[in-house]
């Protein structure tokens, strides 16, 4: 517990400096040396990214075929650009147009098996392991989030009909939702850097609000790889897109890749939802609202404004390291809070809501956002993109 708190300090300490353009600047010396040496370590890690994929490009490094249809969606930059939400819809569309459907997740910060139980699996298995966790087989959920990671469970509690396995090789657990469940679609969630399975399309986000940083890769920036290598993507959905200009952004993808299809779009708010109880109730409930806003995501921002603009009165926030694992003394000390105030409720996240322990007794209730992707503009790349991958429209 008191590591994960020191990284979390460490993490919420940090990222404010590398985030956004020009938040670096006005430090005392001992800030701009500690982000000389992160600019030096970011040319280190830009180095190993670009000689990593010039490997897999010339087949040094293999990508595996699995011949069936596997389509990444994912980001050039960590966090925030709402990847789930497009999973989730890209899933729920697919599903429809009678696809078998698989989402293989890394299952970032699952709980991990310990060394007596690991030792175990490979005398069990053999090298290759155990199986994937099985968060759904498309029918029943059946792990938590703590075992399977937030976003699978999410996803999985989302698409009962959608199989969700979480394994770091999601090459084995390709192979196993084809071989085991049938699948024929493979989702790779946030999994535009995961190139030892071969993918037929890569779907990227680009958050308007903070496309790219401040141009740096990690740890000088946000940049998982150089904003340049989005010429790899078949599809980029800008995000957050509304009541916004995206022109000179348009323009800067275009420039990086002249043959994708090109969407917007918004992750509009569309229930209340309790997050213990999964009682909905409408987005009319917020308007003259007291609440006391909490979250634990990589860009909490985006969510407050999303409740001032559904007129709710936000009487403090508190933001926790994403994907912040709530103990139960955390809840009761939130919800105590929230009474102190004289709040309404507790407003979260979708994804913070799966990460909190429930507690039965609650003075004031702990309410979630229900997001869910709506197009502004491309929508018919969008469904190009389905009917590619269903073959109506096969190239």
């Amino acid at each position: 517990m008191g590591s994960r708190k020191t990284l979390e300090s460490a993490e919420n300490s940090l990222l404010p400096l590398i985030q956004y353009e020009g938040a670096d600047q006005g430090h005392e010396w001992p800030v701009r040396l500690l982000l000389w040496t992160l600019k030096r370590l970011s040319g280190l890690y830009r180095a190993a990214v670009q000689t990593r994929l010039f490997l897999f490009r010339t087949g040094v490094l293999s990508r595996y075929p699995l011949g069936c249809q596997v389509i990444s969606i994912g980001n050039v930059t960590v966090g925030g650009t709402g990847k789930t939400p497009m999973v989730e819809k890209l899933a729920r569309e697919l599903t429809d147009q009678g696809r078998r459907v698989a989402i293989l997740s890394r299952g970032y910060r699952k709980k991990e098996k310990g060394f007596w139980q690991k030792t175990g699996d490979k005398l069990r298995f053999g090298p290759g392991g155990p199986p994937p966790r099985v968060v759904s087989d498309g029918r029943r959920l059946l792990l938590d989030s703590e075992m399977s990671g937030d976003e699978p469970y999410m996803l999985a509690t989302n698409l009962p009909d959608v199989v969700v396995l979480v394994d770091k090789d999601r090459v084995k657990s390709g192979r196993y939702a084809v071989r085991k469940f049938g699948c024929d679609t493979l989702l790779l969630d946030d999994g535009f850097q995961y190139q030892r399975l071969k993918h037929r399309r890569d779907i990227v986000l680009v958050d308007r609000t903070n496309p790219f940083g401040n141009g740096n890769v990690l740890p000088r920036g946000i940049l998982r790889e150089p904003a340049e290598n989005i010429a790899r993507a078949s599809f980029v959905c800008i995000t957050k897109a509304r009541g916004g200009d995206t022109a000179a952004l348009r323009r800067r993808i275009r420039e990086l890749n002249p043959e994708c299809g090109l969407m917007e779009c918004n992750h509009d708010p569309t229930a209340l939802v309790d997050a213990f109880t999964r009682e909905r109730f409408p987005l009319a409930r917020l308007k003259g609202m007291k609440v006391y806003a909490v979250s634990g995501i990589a860009a909490p921002l985006s969510f407050e404004s999303s409740l001032e603009k559904l007129g709710a009165e936000i009487l403090e926030r508190r933001h926790f390291a994403d994907h912040h694992r709530f103990s139960q003394q955390e809840i009761i000390d939130i919800v105590n809070r929230a009474q102190e105030l004289g709040a309404d409720a507790v407003l979260t996240t979708e994804k913070d809501a799966v990460r909190m322990t429930r507690i039965d007794r609650r003075a004031v209730p702990v309410l979630f956002l229900r997001i869910e992707v709506v197009f502004l503009d491309g929508a018919d790349e969008f469904r190009r993109c389905i009917n590619e991958i269903t073959f109506r429209d096969a190239k």
